[in-house]
């Protein structure tokens, strides 16, 4: 036939690998499921940037734990010095060169306090004398650590749980969840003034009422989410081969639900910050003369009208924490969302 194909010898010679023929090569990385995320997470700008503040502030409070590096004793009292605005040596703008105004005209604070030339608070001093910036700094190093350890034991806590309750199902988790939902019914406030009424105001009682209040929400997350993962292929498959529970839990469950955990913790942190915040602010939180963002608040809006630096500088760096956590809340859960747009 005239269109008959003849293949010779040379027609089944191995490619040339020099071409670098590419036709069948995967081009996409090959990432673990948190190097992906990570990939992800790099992405989201917003979150990198909230991510890179936050880092800011913990190192912040760290550093606050050595006293030789805080501007002044957080705590000492000088009454001399008392309500002076904030003075940054060598710059000479209003609101930061230790004048304001008094009876209508512009004076010199500090002069008028008798301060030496070499004296100068960055953020100004309290109706105490007390450093604005070193009592900032070592009140949000305490309300960092009240929010991380509480976040810490609601996450010990109500991981367990919620794996438990999930993983026995039955009557068993049917009487879990109805406990959830009478621990979630008692309001928070009369959960405080129990804990107040049997331990003394302060860092711990604060930290165990955070603990309590909010264990429910990740112990709910966790249960759902390991009644799915129960009846996945790969645990039947570890239970049929003998497996106990427990290496099941570390082995396959927690892996699962890392990412869940993550992102209900990074928004736990906030809540609990507010929380130490509010309670602090009212009078029933971390007592004085410890500062807390939220006894700075308080303290701030006794002098508001006149003296509003007092309770805008403590302010922002709660909001700026606040927005922060959020913000960096949201990329984690996008990064960890596969099925999330890129």
């Amino acid at each position: 036939m005239a269109d008959e194909v003849k293949l010779t010898a040379k027609s089944f010679e191995p490619l040339d690998r020099s071409k670098n023929l590419d036709s069948e090569k995967i081009s996409a990385p090959n990432l673990t499921f948190m190097q992906d995320a990570w990939r992800r997470l790099k992405k989201n700008k917003s979150a990198v940037i909230a991510m890179v503040i936050l880092i800011l502030f913990f190192i912040m409070a760290i550093l606050s734990f050595f006293p030789s590096v805080l501007p002044h004793q957080p705590n000492a009292i000088n009454t001399q010095y008392a309500n002076l605005p904030p003075k940054w040596p060598g710059v000479d703008i209003n609101g930061v060169n230790g004048t304001l105004v008094q009876g209508g005209s512009r004076i010199n604070a500090y002069a008028q306090a008798g301060a030496a030339s070499n004296v100068h608070f960055w953020l100004g001093t309290d109706y105490l004398g007390r450093d604005l910036l070193s009592r900032i700094l070592t009140g949000t190093r305490i309300s960092l650590t009240v929010a991380v350890v509480a976040t810490l034991v609601d996450l010990l806590f109500g991981v367990t749980y919620g794996m438990f309750s999930g993983w026995k199902g039955g009557r068993v988790d049917n009487f879990m969840q109805r406990l959830i939902e009478i621990i979630m019914s008692i309001p928070t406030l009369v959960i405080v003034v129990l804990l107040m009424l049997i331990l003394k105001p302060g860092m711990w009682s604060i930290i165990l009422t955070i603990a309590f209040s909010s264990w429910t929400t990740m112990a709910r997350l966790t249960r759902a989410q390991t009644l799915e993962l129960k009846e996945q292929e790969y645990i039947l498959a570890a239970r049929t081969l003998g497996e106990s529970p427990i290496k099941i839990a570390f082995k396959h469950l927690l892996p699962n639900l890392s990412s869940i955990i993550i992102i209900q913790t990074m928004f736990t942190i906030p809540s609990a910050i507010f929380f130490e915040a509010f309670l602090s602010f009212v009078g029933i939180g971390i007592p004085n003369p410890t500062a807390s963002l939220g006894t700075l608040l308080n303290d701030g809006q006794k002098n508001f009208q006149f003296l509003p630096y007092q309770m805008w500088y403590p302010a922002i760096v709660l909001s700026i924490i606040m927005i922060a956590f959020n913000v960096f809340a949201d990329g984690l859960r996008d990064a960890f969302d596969p099925q999330t747009k890129e």
